[in-house]
């Protein structure tokens, strides 16, 4: 087990990664799924074998209530459907934490339920949010949980020009479940999960 690491250059590093991933050209990503809330996109990770995901849809309401529905907080466990629980391990600022969580199975559980330790960062970006993440060896396993492990991921969100009741949300995910699992499996749930999240927050926010 690791020891934590130093909170402001990892929150650096990982801002200057997920801002690196937001400028990739429109040309290297390939549509992976696409509803009426969301499209996502995929290209192969530089981080591990799996890939990297791209997803982004509008969302209608101002930026600063749907990133604290997104980031760790009391919000979340009520309306995303894939977490089960969620505790703040180590708070260090008040944009930056430790969180340790749980999600439910998935795909018949052929997905088995899996834990993750975030460290999370939540900074400004543009006239908007970016919430990132990136996942800690920290922590002993639990019992009945596979550990998995996200790299660098993050959600910005910014306002709209011309309709500021609005914002435009673009989440990058790459997630390593572990665990015996066929990649086509992980492919087919990573894809509809981050579909599905755009349907289940906006359901939240008008709640």
């Amino acid at each position: 087990m690791d020891p934590l690491p130093n909170p402001a250059p990892l929150a650096s590093k990982l801002r200057n990664t997920l801002v690196r991933y937001h400028s990739i050209g429109d040309g290297e990503w390939r549509v992976a799924k696409k509803t009426k809330d969301a499209t996502v996109w995929r290209k192969p990770s530089e981080e591990f074998s799996g890939y990297l995901y791209k997803a982004q849809g509008v969302v209608e309401d101002v930026t600063n209530r749907i990133v604290d529905h997104i980031r760790p907080g009391p919000y979340r466990l009520d309306w995303d459907s894939l977490m089960t629980s969620m505790d703040i391990m180590e708070t260090f600022e008040e944009n930056c934490c430790v969180m340790r969580y749980t999600t439910a199975g998935q795909l018949w559980n052929i997905i088995a339920p899996r834990e993750f330790v975030d460290f999370s960062y939540t900074t400004s970006y543009e006239d908007g949010l970016l919430t990132c993440g990136i996942s800690l060896d920290y922590g002993e396993v639990r019992p009945n949980f596979v550990r998995g492990f996200n790299h660098p991921c993050g959600w910005f969100c910014v306002p709209l020009k011309d309709s500021p009741g609005h914002s435009l949300l673009t989440g990058y995910i790459q997630t390593e479940l572990r665990g015996m699992l066929p990649q086509s499996a992980v492919d087919t749930a990573m894809s509809s999960t981050l579909a599905n999240f755009y349907s289940d927050l906006k359901k939240a926010l008008k709640a």
